[in-house]
């Protein structure tokens, strides 16, 4: 279990966000291989997800079009969504889905690991995009943020490990682009106070974490993890349970970690 993320009274944490939900995926594939995490979500599934946010008169944006829409006072209709990790099967299945729609998302990029197979955790090795994939994901209109260089748990990491996860792996990325990237996220939602510091020191514009309300701010924004199984019914589901959430206490301190990958 991580570091707890805030020991200051509720009166004096960052505001929280009162942001529509954001949705989290991974690989979008119709591979029947296994997937012992529950991070796969057929096409057909995805393409469902989105005809449901359309019929519901909403529209799926990336995770920094979201944030500048609540600043502007004209969020309302919008959803976040965002495919994290960068696997190629973003581009082949992912991106089609999404034009057919009319919406756009953020992947989040390992950017220590491209062209080349997931080298984190354990099976499958599901490949990560190459240079000239995430250049094209951007054409498209999608947006790109960062996932570190090496998928590695932040909290609690030394200060030089932890400013190359983070500095770094935006500057691979923006060499890339040749454009800047402004949103991060933490790998297994996993962070502490250090880690959130190192994001706003990076020069990141948001940062987003893994079903964790607290604190909720700009750097730590909330999202709701959709299974491989979610129909319809289980989406609506949870974005209610998102209003709710965003409408609870806050705690006096946070942990910040997930099982989710």
């Amino acid at each position: 279990m991580s570091a707890p993320f805030d020991h200051r009274t509720p009166e004096r944490l960052p505001a929280r966000l009162d942001t529509p939900a954001v949705l989290m995926y991974h690989s979008i594939s119709a591979t029947r291989s296994p997937d012992p995490h529950g991070l796969r979500v057929h096409p057909d599934r995805l393409d469902q997800h989105l005809r449901l946010l359309r019929r519901l008169g909403l529209r799926g944006v990336s995770l920094s079009a979201l944030l500048t829409a609540q600043e502007q006072g004209t969020a309302r209709g919008l959803v976040g969504l965002t495919f994290d990790d960068g696997y190629t099967d973003f581009v082949e299945q992912a991106l089609p889905v999404l034009a057919r729609h009319g919406m756009t998302g953020t992947v989040y990029v390992v950017a220590g690991g491209l062209g080349a197979p997931k080298a984190w955790g354990t099976e499958p090795r599901w490949d990560i995009m190459d240079a000239d994939q995430v250049r094209r994901v951007a054409a498209a209109g999608q947006e790109v943020g960062s996932h570190t260089l090496s998928h590695v748990r932040l909290a609690g990491l030394d200060a030089d490990t932890l400013t190359a996860e983070v500095r770094d792996s935006r500057a691979v990325l923006e060499e890339v682009l040749q454009a800047p990237v402004p949103s991060f996220c933490y790998p297994y939602g996993n962070f502490d106070a250090a880690a959130s510091r190192a994001v706003r020191a990076a020069g990141y514009d948001n940062a987003c974490v893994t079903g964790d309300y607290d604190p909720g701010d700009r750097f730590t924004v909330p999202r709701c993890y959709v299974s491989p199984r979610d129909t319809g019914a289980h989406l609506l589901a949870r974005l209610l349970r998102h209003r709710l959430r965003q409408r609870s206490p806050r705690r006096r301190t946070a942990t910040a970690t997930s099982a989710v990958h």
